[in-house]
């Protein structure tokens, strides 16, 4: 197995505090008492035994409050401060977008800082020159390319400053902050960019209080809180975790369970049971039943591909809302999301959620191939804070005589033209592979009274 882009063990970082009693009014009240040296009265624990490491490809975001330790824990691993205990490896060629403005010099003019910056991230010139036009495009700021860069607005040290970065082909892309200073074209800009580098393999580790972001870019996510890792995994759960605690709310591992679930409980646990389900949310709504059916209401485990089936949630309101989102989303056995959805991505805007009842959603044909799915159903609101989000609680098979790849099989049929000539090798119209299509016609061939 090959390393990781980053490792840190038991990572530890203090800041020291210098008090007024260890510092001098003067240079006579210094030599007077004939030494230079300044004692800190304290230090100041920023980061606090932390763990974890990111590997290679992967793409991992750091959230928390202000003066949690996101921005010491990238600055850290770029190389920029030095931890006080612990190690930090760091595999790869490293580009990081950390302040504002951060390697430029404002004396000089963009096109100067340009290389200039490309120097320090590990370009020669010539790779620069073939990089420049690109970077250029990317940052948009051409008319004042040429211009110190002091006089840019903060927007534009950012456009810059991101637009060298992505161009330098790194291994690992550290961001902090900064993007949040951009305007929302280049925002998604950027997004778009970070994407692309994703599936290019690129190591991406980025701090922001964008949490949507964190959502939808993100494998996995550290959820920093007074320079401890308060926690660390799914992007979703951690997200939703650190939404309940600022906005006070208690988190459950799963919301309070009826009396029938206390007796199912009591049950011993099978070993060779299928993964459990996760389930966290404040439990003021909850997904009481979550069923995948038939179009006759019969729930299904196996079903064959382009079955018509819906997925059927029973909501139980324990406390009233005016801001609520259903969603649903379908993956694969090993983790790939298939699809998902919402009501607030499909335009249905929450009034009143007050009594019990039952949400349908309804698919006219589910056309996947053959393999292992999962459902996970949610009730939240629309910033994401969880009422109930149950991930994984349906578990279903699809099967198939077509030894189709991917995920989806859409509806379709085969047409030739001009001197193409195939065979049905399927007359029995059995949905089976060729090889075993002929095999079954041979045999029929060879049946007595058949020529």
């Amino acid at each position: 197995m090959s390393d990781p882009a980053i490792a840190i063990r038991n990572l530890s970082k203090s800041y020291r505090l210098l008090g007024t009693r260890s510092q001098f009014a003067t240079l006579k009240s210094a030599l007077l008492k004939r030494d230079l040296k300044i004692d800190a009265e304290k230090s100041v624990p920023a980061l606090q035994d932390i763990s974890f490491v990111v590997d290679r490809g992967e793409a991992f975001g750091i959230i928390g409050r202000n003066g949690s330790g996101k921005s010491t824990m990238l600055k850290i691993i770029s190389g920029i401060l030095k931890p006080t205990a612990g190690t930090v490896a760091v595999n790869g060629r490293v580009a990081a977008l950390i302040e504002l403005g951060a390697g430029f010099h404002p004396e000089i003019t963009g096109r100067e800082n340009i290389y200039i910056n490309g120097i320090m991230l590990g370009l020669s010139r010539k790779e620069i020159d073939a990089r420049f036009a690109r970077i250029v495009e990317f940052a948009g700021i051409g008319e004042f390319l040429d211009q110190p860069v002091k006089t840019y607005s903060s927007g534009m040290y950012v456009r810059l400053g991101f637009a060298v970065a992505v161009h330098v082909d790194p291994d690992i892309l550290l961001i902090d902050e900064v993007l949040s200073v951009g305007d929302e074209e280049f925002s998604q800009k950027c997004i778009a960019k970070i994407q692309e580098m994703k599936y290019r393999g690129v190591t991406l580790v980025f701090v922001t209080h964008q949490l949507d972001q964190v959502r939808n870019l993100c494998d996995r996510a550290l959820w920093l809180d007074r320079g401890h890792a308060e926690a660390i995994g799914d992007p979703v759960r951690i997200v939703d975790a650190y939404l309940q605690k600022v906005s006070g709310t208690q988190t459950a591992a799963a919301p309070p369970a009826s009396e029938a679930d206390e007796e199912k409980k009591e049950e011993p646990a099978k070993s060779d049971e299928a993964p459990e389900e996760e389930r966290w949310g404040s439990g003021e709504v909850i997904l009481r039943r979550v069923a995948l059916s038939d179009d006759h209401g019969r729930e299904l485990v196996a079903l064959g591909a382009g079955t018509a089936v819906t997925i059927e949630m029973d909501v139980e309101v324990r406390t009233p809302q005016d801001d609520f989102v259903f969603g649903i989303g379908i993956f694969h056995a090993d983790g790939s999301c298939v699809y998902g959805t919402n009501t607030d991505l499909e335009g249905l805007v929450p009034r009143r959620l007050e009594k019990s009842g039952r949400v349908k959603f309804i698919m006219p044909s589910l056309d996947l191939v053959a393999g292992a799915y999962r459902i996970d159903a949610a009730v939240h609101t629309r910033n994401g804070r969880a009422f109930d989000y149950r991930r994984g609680c349906i578990r279903f098979v699809v099967g198939s005589r077509v030894h189709d790849t991917g995920v989806y099989r859409p509806q379709h049929t085969w047409e030739f033209e001009g001197g193409i000539e195939v065979s049905a090798t399927d007359p029995l119209k059995k949905n089976v592979p060729a090889p075993i299509a002929e095999a079954i016609r041979e045999t029929q061939s060879k049946k007595p009274g058949r020529r």
